[in-house]
This record gives C-alpha cells, sequence and structure tokens, in this order.
C-alpha cells in the first residue's frame, strides 16, 4: 500500500489546541506560554509546581548502529507513546529537536514519519519556537566578546593563539570549518585563525540540555573556559562578564516546548545535541518534566546505543538523578542486511545468511545494555518487504537470548501498529519497581582509563590509541585538575569502531583518540576520534533542493 507523504500527513491531520494536550497531563492554561494555537512552552511555575508530583516509569529508545537504509528510531519512540495511549497508558514523550542543518542537508526532517509523526512538523523541523537561534547568539555574544576583549586592550591576557571558543551556525556550511577573522585593518579586530562549529555540536547547547534551572544554567556558562592567558591559565566566561546577557537571550529557550503527536499524545522536545559529537540527549528538564507528566515517559538517545544510550547514562543520568526502567533497541531488517555485508541496492532481496550475520551488531548494543543493568527490549520496525523468514530469525535469536521482541508498523498504522510494542513494554515495566543503572566506568579514574572502558566494554574494542596532540591536552587536564569528569566520545556513528565501513560487530580494533577538549560548563571531557567533523557540510544534492513554499504559504519538501 502507497502512503502519503510524511509532510502530506502532517497538513492533513486535525491537531488539538495545545492548552488541551497541556490539560490532559495536569497543566494549567496559566501555566503554558503559547506560540500560536499549536505550541507552547511550560512556565517555570508549572515545573516548580508539578516538581512535588510522583514521577512515572522511564523508557530509553535506543538502536543499533545507524544504516543509510534508516531504522526509524524516532517515529519508533513516537509510536510506542501512541501505542501506550491507545492501551489505555498516560504516555508522554521527550525528543529533541531537530537542527536545520541535517534538515536541509542529507537527512531530512527529524520528526518522526508516516503516522507516527510530531505536530506541527514543518514548524518543528525549521524555527520552530527559536530556542536554536537563541542559543546560537548567546554562544556568538561569547564569541563577540572574546574578541572585543583583544581589541580593546586584552586586561585579561588572553592568547589569541589559544582561544579555544568557536562561533556556531546551525547549518551544514563547510566553507566556515576553517577561516580567518579580524582582516581588514586595526577597527577590524585582532586577526586569528577561527572555525565554526555547528550550533548542535556547542557547549552551549549541552549546557542547556544538562541544566536543571537558570541558577545552573548560568553557573555552568559562567564555568566555560574560553581560552588560555600567556601563563598558560585558564580564562573563564564569568571574566568577560556577559554571562548574565547570555542567559537573558536563553531565557525563553530553557523551557521546555510542548507540542503533540499525531494522536495528541504530548510531546515535550527541547534541546537537540548530536550524538556523534555532543550527548545526544533532549534536555533534563524536559525528561524530569515527561516523568512528572505521564505516567509512562519516553525518551530517545541519538544514533546507535554505543553512542546516545551510553552518554545518557554516563553523562545525562548522573546529572539528573534518574535512570530508565526498559530500553527498547530499534531493528530492522534491512539495516541487519547491511550489517550482515548487502549493498544498500540489494536489501529489497530476501536474504536470511546476511540478516544472521548482521545480528551480531544488535548482540553487542544487547550486551552493552546488559553491562549497564537495564533490561532490553528488542523493538522491530516491519517494512512491506521484509519475508517471513528474515523476521522469524531476528524472533528466534532475540528468544534463545531471553529477550523480549515485538513488530512494530506505527509508520503505516500509527498507535495502532505500536500496540504489541507497547504490550511487551507494559510488561516488562509491571516487573521494575526501581530504575537502576551501574555506570561502566569510575568517573574519579584517568581520562585513558575512562576511554579504555567504553571501547572495550561498549564498543568491543581491544584498546585506545592517543595522538601526541591528544595526549598533550590530556596533560594539560591534569594540571588543571579537570579529570574527574564523563567522557563524551566524537566519534561515527555508522559502526562500532571509528571505521565507518566497519559494519556488524567488529573485533580486536583500536580506536585513536585525535583531540581532547574540555567543555568545563556543560561537565564532561570530549574525546574526538580520526575524521569526525564539527561543522557537518552539504551532500552534492541537498534536502533543501526539495524544499518549498507556494503562494497560499503552504510548504513542500520536508519529507
Amino acid at each position: 500500500m502507497q502512503i502519503k507523504s510524511d509532510i502530506d500527513i502532517a497538513q492533513q491531520a486535525v491537531l488539538e489546541p495545545i492548552i488541551k494536550v497541556a490539560a490532559s497531563v495536569g497543566i494549567q492554561e496559566d501555566e503554558i506560554e503559547l506560540y500560536g494555537r499549536y505550541k507552547g512552552k511550560l512556565s517555570f511555575g508549572a515545573m516548580k509546581r508539578l516538581s512535588q508530583k510522583q514521577d512515572g516509569k522511564l523508557v530509553l529508545v535506543t538502536s543499533i548502529n545507524p544504516t543509510p537504509a534508516g531504522e526509524g528510531k524516532t517515529l519508533t519512540t513516537i509510536g510506542l507513546a501512541q501505542g501506550l495511549q491507545a492501551l489505555g497508558k498516560n504516555a508522554v514523550v521527550a525528543l529533541r529537536e531537530p537542527s536545520m542543518g541535517p534538515v536541509f542537508g542529507m537527512k531530512g526532517g527529524a520528526a518522526g514519519g508516516g503516522y507516527a509523526q510530531v505536530l506541527p512538523m514543518e514548524d518543528i523541523n525549521l524555527h520552530f519556537t527559536g530556542d536554536m537561534h537563541a542559543i546560537t547568539a548567546a554562544n556568538n555574544l561569547l564569541a563577540a566578546a572574546i574578541d572585543n576583549h583583544l581589541q580593546q586592550g586584552n586586561e585579561l591576557r588572553l592568547d589569541s593563539r589559544r582561544i579555544v571558543w568557536k562561533r556556531v551556525l546551525d547549518m551544514n556550511d563547510r566553507a566556515l570549518r576553517h577561516t580567518v577573522i579580524g582582516m581588514g585593518g586595526m577597527n577590524s579586530g585582532i586577526p586569528r585563525e577561527e572555525h565554526f562549529m555547528i550550533t548542535v555540536a556547542s557547549e552551549i547547547m549541552a549546557i542547556l540540555c544538562l541544566a536543571t534551572d537558570i541558577a545552573d544554567l548560568k553557573r555552568r556558562m559562567a564555568a566555560i573556559i574560553v581560552g588560555y592567558d600567556m601563563d598558560g591559565k585558564p580564562v573563564r566566561a564569568e571574566q568577560l562578564q556577559v554571562t548574565g546577557a547570555m542567559a537573558v537571550l536563553l531565557k525563553d529557550a530553557i523551557k521546555p516546548n510542548l507540542v503533540q503527536t499525531i494522536e495528541h499524545t504530548p510531546a515535550l522536545i527541547h534541546g537537540g545535541p548530536f550524538a556523534n559529537i555532543a550527548h545526544g540527549c533532549n534536555s533534563i528538564m524536559a525528561t524530569k518534566m515527561a516523568l512528572k507528566m505521564g505516567d509512562i515517559a519516553i525518551t530517545e538517545a541519538g544514533f546507535g546505543a554505543d553512542l546516545g544510550a551510553e552518554k545518557f547514562f554516563h553523562i545525562v543520568c548522573a546529572n539528573a538523578g534518574f535512570a530508565p526502567h526498559a530500553v527498547v533497541v530499534v531493528v530492522t531488517v534491512r539495516a541487519l542486511k547491511m550489517h550482515g555485508g548487502v549493498a544498500r541496492d540489494a536489501l529489497d532481496q530476501a536474504n536470511v545468511i546476511a540478516v544472521q550475520a548482521g545480528l551480531a551488531n544488535l548482540a553487542k548494543h544487547i550486551d552493552t545494555l546488559r553491562q549497564f543493568g537495564v533490561p532490553a527490549i528488542v523493538g522491530m520496525n516491519h517494512f512491506a518487504a521484509d519475508t517471513t523468514e528474515e523476521v522469524q530469525a531476528i524472533q528466534k535469536w532475540c528468544d534463545a537470548q531471553h529477550i523480549p521482541m515485538a513488530l512494530q508498523t506505527c509508520h503505516r498504522d500509527g498507535g495502532k501498529g505500536g500496540r504489541a510494542l507497547a504490550q511487551v513494554v507494559i510488561d516488562v515495566l509491571q516487573k521494575q519497581d526501581k530504575a537502576s543503572y551501574q555506570p561502566l566506568y569510575d568517573v574519579h579514574d584517568s581520562i585513558e582509563n575512562k576511554v579504555r572502558a567504553i571501547v572495550q566494554k561498549v564498543y568491543g574494542g581491544k584498546d585506545v590509541a592517543f595522538s601526541a596532540q591528544a595526549k598533550k591536552e590530556i596533560q594539560q587536564l591534569v594540571a588543571l585538575g579537570k579529570t574527574s569528569l564523563p567522557i563524551c566520545m566524537a566519534k561515527t556513528q555508522y559502526s562500532l569502531s571509528d571505521d565507518p565501513q566497519a559494519k556488524g560487530s567488529p573485533r580486536d580494533f583500536v580506536i585513536t583518540i585525535d583531540q581532547v577538549r574540555l567543555c568545563a560548563g556543560a561537565g564532561f571531557i570530549v574525546c574526538q576520534t580520526r575524521n569526525i567533523l564539527v561543522m557537518p557540510g552539504l551532500p552534492k544534492v541537498p534536502a533543501a533542493n526539495g524544499v518549498d513554499i507556494d503562494e497560499n504559504g503552504k510548504i513542500v519538501g520536508l519529507f
């Protein structure tokens, strides 16, 4: 059956006023700040009042290593919530905000798909409530203050060669990866090298997502290290005296956004850090509110369990004090066949042997979740081309591993297609009175040992190697006394290794760390593997080429 495009489905959906959606989960009319009829922000009053309410149960959605075939993790998250609602459960979704980089780049929109979408999808994929712009502005205000300080006498003795704070833009623009600024004479600033990052990879984005309130936001931003002085000592954002102004720019962006799914399930969409570069999870504030508003909160961690889920445990849970009661791992027959060695143009051909070979990737992610001590559920996104034999191969493996599994057809059937997975989730949650997890490393251990633990326990690798630059950067962090922080790995999402072409579950590989940088405000240490770009580029034919608007204001091309 041929179904309509995502945007056609979204534009034909009948939405409820957001005030009505809010009321369904206990948010009063004066506790939501409206952005039109169908979007709103939760007020500080709502968050304070509901903070006394008992938490619901938390379900994390992750996946195997993604492939160009697409796994449908976000639509599974949304469809699961709709399925739970269809079974009479009070479910709330907490998701990240899409970045316009991927929206206009290779991936396209990120609001789910088919009949498992969050709406209004055009707004969510584009400007939404302006959070991305506010984060960009706050980041670049600090950047402007740095260069103005250099121009106005440099009282802090900043070393212009050792400024680590970068400007950002929420757009894929490869030309900004390496630039020179301050050209044009004495009144145009001090010339120096600069490179831009995409907004969703920035420390301000991470800080917004990890902050618990405005006071915590300001404390974290004050701690940002912008560079080093002539004596090698760190210079922090608070010394430039603009963190108050930065907080003012973020005064609305810090409030979680409330929208709805296509079936009117409440959805909190807030924050959007990339998972291959940053920590890949929506804001702590939004997840906490979802736990207060619903009996079951469903949240998602970016990319595979080796990236998003690992960071969810070691960074988000460690900061927030909550933990998931269960984790759903999204798989598809098509993705397993790619991990089993099948080329993309041959995925529609039945290949049980390739599915069985690709199960090695799923097995490693399940092993990781078991090490964390949380129950795992396999949620299979079922496509029409999947054969009975291929599906049975996955089911047989799950049965042998004693892992609950369910198929979902949420893209085609919405909440109805998510009922089977929802029922399995309910059954697992009924056995989980307490949420807990065990970290896979001691946060007070050395940086080298923490990275090694991730490589060996999560990726299944043999060891880790540090470049000369990375070793020097680690020594600097040791001298600063800033090593007792969690690790945020920046690694390709396409493989358990740092080689995007190594599918399945590679063995005996060594991960190479090229760069180590401290995000003192966010409270983690980024360890960057080879070939990772913090400013993506557009593909030869970007998704932007297919986006347009007609004379009546109707948008087309956003999937």
